[in-house]
């Protein structure tokens, strides 16, 4: 723990910290997102209520991973926060303008505005959770059978919400963001692990645009799709 400490004092150090965070992070939006688009089955969700079930299945492990991702959230987000207070003690007046160096530097809206995405990409993850996996603010238990076994129909929890046009406008609104935010996020993850060779930083850029549009795209369809369709 005093090695993590020391390193988050150096700058070197958060960079690297915030890389990994950030990669694993992305990793794990594709294996949630490769989840999900199980909704697109078409046997009334059974196939998104098994893929959960199976996830519970794990027990005391599920747990552990989901303490494992809280860390790297919240070590990706302080560490975030601690350089963007860093560079404004630094500079307490900031540029009135900007626009993209194109080199390796790479400034654009993105990566100007990692702060606030950051932050209400944070926000929503909470509510996320609340919603989806507690089901705080939609207390209604939709129960289904498989097998001849009772469990939760979960698949018609997320129909219910998607059905929702304000939950539906919000969602959406916040994946655009997400996309938004690994478009710079994916690049300056590999720049930050030492990725600077300028034969592979255009490449890289490039990668991170691909992977932020596609994760974008795949987790915004969901809903938009159920809400059109009128359900699953």
């Amino acid at each position: 723990m005093s090695s993590l400490a020391s390193a988050l004092q150096t700058t070197v150090g958060r960079k690297i910290l915030t890389g990994l965070t950030g990669i694993f992070l992305t990793l794990f939006l594709v294996v949630h997102l490769s989840g999900n688009l199980s909704l697109f089955v078409p046997d009334g969700g059974e196939s998104f209520n098994r893929y959960t079930e199976f996830l519970h299945s794990f027990g005391p492990l599920l747990w552990i991973a989901e303490l494992i991702l809280v860390i790297l959230f919240v070590t990706h987000a302080y560490i975030g926060i601690s350089i963007y207070l860093r560079k404004k003690k630094a500079r307490p007046v900031d540029y009135k303008y900007y626009k993209s160096q194109g080199g390796p530097s790479k400034q654009n809206f993105a990566s100007k505005s990692m702060l606030i995405s950051g932050s209400v990409i944070l926000l929503f993850l909470v509510l996320h959770i609340l919603h989806f996996k507690y089901r705080v603010f939609s207390p209604e238990t939709y129960m289904t059978t498989i097998d001849g076994e009772p469990m939760l129909d979960l698949a018609r929890h997320v129909e219910v919400a998607f059905l929702n046009p304000w939950i539906v406008a919000a969602y959406s609104a916040v994946m655009i963001l997400i996309g938004v935010h690994l478009k710079h996020g994916v690049w300056s993850a590999f720049i930050s692990l030492g990725a600077k060779n300028p034969r592979t930083t255009a490449f890289l850029y490039t990668i991170g645009g691909i992977v932020a549009v596609l994760l974008a795209l795949g987790f915004l369809v969901i809903p938009v799709y159920i809400y059109f369709n009128g359900g699953l």
